[in-house]
């Protein structure tokens, strides 16, 4: 029994002792993970580090545009998470590419909108809002102003009882009185009819900074997004990054000066662009590269699907709608591009931008620094100035329009990576007008109008001594004849180039005859009649033509 006593108190023991182990193992386990989650918790405070970026180049496309952020800091031991903040939030998060310099590893990107943040105000939107503030108190300080007016005047009004009612007034203190109540009502009047004037005005200019106002905070009163770049160092060290991404509400469409200094040299052809972007952010000395790609298109090739023929048959059930013949998908890939050639060097600006033609597209690489706005105005940017050659000549249409005009026929445009846009004509050193340059509309000549010139006369008329009209059985017969004359009252020879027409026959039975077309080169299928005359100084021209309409006598021809 002892024994037994013995025993169990033994296993007893064994087991509390082992007990006791479990116990102290579990504790030591506890405060373990609890000193582990305290390391954790300190490092995971330290892996979010915001960082201020600069933007430094910006390439437009035609519609978007890609910007180029550069990131300096440093970073202690372990990952990180670097926060670049306060960016536009129409960034496209596909197109975000991040580059480093420094010993640490790049483990991967992200991005994210922050609703609690908006962009910094510019100073233009404060002095629009200092300003509406002035006005507002203006406006009610004259307010304030007026309702004293008309309670002083509601306080004459209410006292108008003179004297006692047993007191007899003079003519004289009656005459006082009335004259006060007068001249006092008057001034009244006046003061209130100045005070509504002024609270007018104040309120259309109040009108007018409260419209420039919001359509400004349009563009700063929205939230901003923000990319994180996870990182990994094995000792403390500093980082470069270089971050790129495409925005959108951005883009430059071209536009043109084509000046004439006069009709022997050559044109000036100034290349330049309307920049614009809404996005923002401001793009503060930065250097830009315009690029002709417009990445909105898509860069993949579409797919025709079959063409399927059938009879139609009436359904009246509903029935969705067939699917497009041709479809478009995905998105453009690598926007940015390297330079393979670089064109020859030019004039003034021209020393600051380098053309670059690419597989794809032209890039114009403008190494001054240039300020855009994020605003509904447009920046002019100057691109190149090439000096085109030009064939000048006049021409005239007289059945349109008596006057000539002064044409340039510019010739090796081809070179110069031309796009659709508008153009100013300048000849003389005077604004003539507005053009428009389609490079897909002409062939190797591209003609400009310098506008018109008096000094050369153009005059059309009908000869009505060989205009007739007679019958031969059924049959009508009209002849017309029209001379047209052109002098030049220049001191120097001229080239000008006329233009007439005759009719053209849509119907077997109307025949159109010509009798003489003095020398012109006649197309028939349009009935143009084309002239290419010099013309001394002084010298006077004459060109008369004819011809003749058959047409059955019981039918009349329109257009005649």
């Amino acid at each position: 029994m002892k024994r037994l006593l013995k025993i169990s108190h033994q296993v007893y023991g064994n087991l509390t002792f082992e007990a006791s182990l479990r116990k102290n193992k579990s504790m030591k386990n506890n405060i373990l993970v609890v000193a582990l989650f305290a390391i954790v918790s300190i490092a995971h405070s330290q892996t979010e580090k915001r960082l201020e970026s600069k933007i430094t180049n910006v390439t437009v496309f035609l519609n978007r545009a890609q910007v180029t952020r550069v990131v300096s800091s440093r970073i202690e031991t372990g990952k990180a998470n670097l926060i670049i903040g306060g960016l536009t939030s129409n960034l496209d998060p596909q197109s975000i590419q991040v580059a480093g310099k420094g010993n640490f590893i790049l483990l991967g990107t992200s991005h994210q909108q922050n609703f609690l943040n908006e962009f910094n105000q510019p100073k233009s939107i404060k002095l629009l809002k200092d300003s509406l503030v002035l006005i507002q108190k203006e406006i009610g300080s004259t307010q304030s102003q007026k309702e004293i007016l008309n309670k002083e005047e509601q306080l004459i009004l209410n006292n108008q009882k003179i004297g006692g009612a047993n007191q007899n007034l003079t003519v004289a203190e009656l005459k006082a009185m009335a004259d006060f109540y007068r001249s006092r009502l008057n001034e009244i009047a006046l003061m209130r009819t100045k005070f509504d004037e002024k609270i007018s005005k104040l309120n259309d200019r109040q009108l007018k900074i409260q419209q420039q106002l919001n359509s400004q905070n349009e563009l700063y009163n929205r939230n901003t997004s923000e990319i994180v770049v996870s990182v990994s160092a094995d000792a403390a060290t500093s980082v470069e990054l270089e971050i790129n991404y495409v925005v959108a509400n951005a883009g430059w469409y071209p536009v043109y000066d084509l000046r004439a200094i006069n009709t022997k040299l050559p044109i000036q052809l100034n290349y330049k662009a309307n920049v614009q972007q809404g996005t923002g952010e401001d793009w503060n000395n930065v250097r830009l590269k315009l690029s002709t790609t417009n990445p909105s298109l898509g860069g993949l090739k579409p797919e025709l699907n079959p063409w399927y023929l059938n009879f139609y048959e009436l359904d009246y059930r509903s029935r969705s709608a067939a699917p497009a013949a041709m479809m478009m998908k995905g998105r453009a890939d690598g926007i940015s591009v390297e330079s393979e050639d670089k064109a020859k060097e030019a004039l003034t600006f021209n020393d600051y931008v380098s053309t670059i033609q690419t597989s794809l597209a032209t890039e114009f690489d403008i190494s001054l620094p240039y300020s855009v706005a994020s605003s509904a105005k447009p920046t002019l940017v100057d691109i190149r100035k090439y000096d085109v050659k030009a064939d000048y000549l006049y021409a005239s249409a007289p059945k349109l329009d008596n006057d000539a005009f002064l044409l340039a026929k510019v010739t090796g445009w081809e070179e110069y990576n031309l796009l659709p846009g508008e153009a100013n004509i300048f000849f003389e050193g005077t604004f003539v007008g507005k053009s428009y340059i389609d490079p897909n509309n002409v062939k190797d000549t591209l003609s400009v109008s310098l506008g018109r010139d008096k000094r050369i006369v153009v005059k059309r008329e009908k000869l009505k001594d060989l205009t007739s009209r007679n019958f031969i059985g059924s049959i009508k017969k009209e002849s017309y004849a029209y001379e047209i004359t052109v002098r030049n009252t220049k001191s120097e020879s001229i080239r000008i180039v006329l233009e007439d027409q005759i009719p053209v026959s849509q119907n077997t039975q109307i025949e159109v005859t010509t009798i003489d077309l003095a020398g012109a080169k006649f197309n028939k299928d349009t009935g143009k009649l084309g002239w290419d005359l010099g013309l001394k100084p002084n010298e006077t021209r004459k060109l008369v033509y004819k011809f003749e309409v058959k047409y059955p006598k019981d039918k009349q021809v329109s257009g005649m």
